[in-house]
């Protein structure tokens, strides 16, 4: 066991990005060549789903190896709580961070403790980088923008750019490749975190012009989170573009890692793990983004499969004698990822240390095991506030549960830190409803099954109360769940 580990995350990465599934229009669809062949040579978990949501809370759970939300919401990272990093140095690792995610490291978050090293690539979305040019020209009205002074900003922050290699994914590469170049000799953990293709989505031209060339209209690229109508067909059509060459952007620069990697020798003795924290919503349920922002106020949307359902991929090292090109359907989730590298690195007194995940390794042996009938993807359940609905999924089933508190505003005026950081008030929108699908009958999640078939939705919904009591929430965390809608 042992050998080095190379974490890569990729914000919004949608599952379906993968195998040219997502369509950009008229069965234009993405290609992304590196990761592709990434895949081809992994064991790819095709049933991989967040735990806690969204960027921030993700990354205290991959941090931990824990379900954080049944206690932590979106905030700075503890400064009591063991990290994997702070676990793999103590196994002779040395730890190293390089991202350019900003709300992992501005304003006192501090996701880089316990790493020997850390990079931050500056100049995402809201990252105070630069402060000129101070006249920035919008691309499109400023009323179909979820904010017009975060979209400035992150133009203002990356407004000399002239080559491919100025972009923010490519100096994140370059930076990671750099390190490797200097400590390869080394037992490493090395940390990857990209935030494209989060939006604002930038990418150059020519990336987006593969999948819509000779748009002329507005290009919304920081849009409003919430109902889409306000945007039209054309300018929904061009965003899932953007998007997508956005996400193609990534891939040409995590070849470029991976070519660094190869050329150094370093894949035979080297495990690589690709994944993401959640997706996002792009016309699907006639919704984009992946919360709702209107004005000051927000509320939580259902988390269906194109925000809950993550990739994961993994090269294991040689002198793990693991077969690669291996597709395992089990219900995986962002905690059990941590636990894999902890047994990689033959860290086996997994409960002791606090990590809830289960390791991936038997999975990927081909061993008849499961490691949970469940998948719980969430906001953090501290409090019940502005729409909060649990995905509750399956292996066949997606149940999205609601609270009968989850439609009561709780204390007035109460504010949010999450999606981006920037204070919102909390409010519900539209109807809060609990919703049952039957993702192999209905991968899109379009007919709502739950009066039919409202004995399957109690027994996953039993499962979920038990699966809180087995994480230890406290009374106060489960309360809320004891009375669903609909589950009477």
């Amino acid at each position: 066991m042992g050998g080095n580990i190379i974490v890569v995350n990729s914000d919004t990465f949608r599952y379906d990005l993968l195998h040219e599934r997502f369509n950009v229009k008229d069965d234009v669809r993405v290609r992304l060549s590196n990761i592709e062949k990434l895949c081809s040579n992994a064991v790819e978990f095709t049933r991989a789903y967040h735990a806690s949501f969204p960027t921030v809370p993700n990354r205290a759970d991959l941090l931990t190896g824990r379900f954080t939300f049944t206690y932590y919401d979106w905030s700075p990272l503890p400064r009591d709580w063991v990290t994997l990093p702070l676990i793999l140095k103590k196994a002779g690792y040395i730890c190293m961070m390089i991202a350019d995610t900003p709300h992992i490291l501005k304003d006192g978050y501090h996701f880089d403790r316990g790493f020997d090293g850390w990079v931050w690539i500056r100049g995402q979305e809201n990252d105070r980088y630069r402060t000129s040019p101070v006249n920035i020209k919008l691309p499109c009205s400023p009323q179909k923008l979820r904010n017009v002074e975060i979209t400035r900003q992150h133009i203002r922050n990356n407004y000399n750019r002239r080559s491919e290699d100025d972009w923010i994914p490519a100096k994140t590469a370059i930076e990671a490749s750099r390190w490797l170049e200097e400590n390869y000799g080394e037992k490493f953990f090395l940390y990857v975190d990209f935030f494209d293709p989060h939006e604002p989505w930038d990418p150059p031209r020519y990336y987006v012009d593969m999948y819509d060339s000779g748009y002329e209209g507005e290009e919304v690229i920081y849009p409003a989170y919430g109902p889409c109508n306000y945007l039209t067909k054309d300018e929904l059509l061009h965003i899932r573009a953007m998007y997508a060459g956005e996400a193609t952007l990534v891939d040409r620069w995590i070849g470029f890692l991976l070519e660094k990697i190869d050329l150094l020798g370093l894949m035979e003795n080297t495990t690589i793990i690709f994944t993401s924290d959640h997706g996002f919503y792009l016309g699907e349920h006639d919704l984009i983004g992946k919360s709702i922002i209107m004005g000051g106020s927000q509320g939580l949307a259902p988390l269906y499969e194109e925000v809950t359902h993550i990739p994961l991929v993994m090269m294991f090292a040689d002198d793990l004698g693991l077969e690669g090109s291996k597709k395992v359907d089990s219900l995986v989730q962002t905690p059990d990822v941590t636990a894999t590298i902890l047994d990689i690195a033959g860290i086996r007194n997994l409960s002791e240390l606090g990590v809830q995940g289960g390791s991936l390794l038997p999975l990927a042996r081909g061993e008849a095991c499961k490691i949970r009938d469940i998948a719980v993807s969430t906001p953090s359940l501290i409090r019940v506030r502005a729409g909060l609905r649990a995905t509750v999924t399956t292996k066949d089933w997606s149940l999205i549960l609601a609270p009968e508190e989850s439609e009561k505003e709780t204390e007035k005026g109460e504010v949010t830190f999450i999606v981006d950081g920037e204070p919102r008030t909390l409010k519900p929108f539209g109807k809060i409803n609990t919703e049952l699908y039957n993702l192999k009958l209905d991968p899109k999640q379009k007919k709502d099954l739950l009066s039919i078939e409202i004995e399957t939705a109690k027994k996953i919904y039993k499962a979920f109360i038990e699966f809180l009591s087995n994480l230890g929430a406290p009374e106060e965390i489960i309360t809320p769940w004891l009375k669903c809608k609909g589950l009477k």
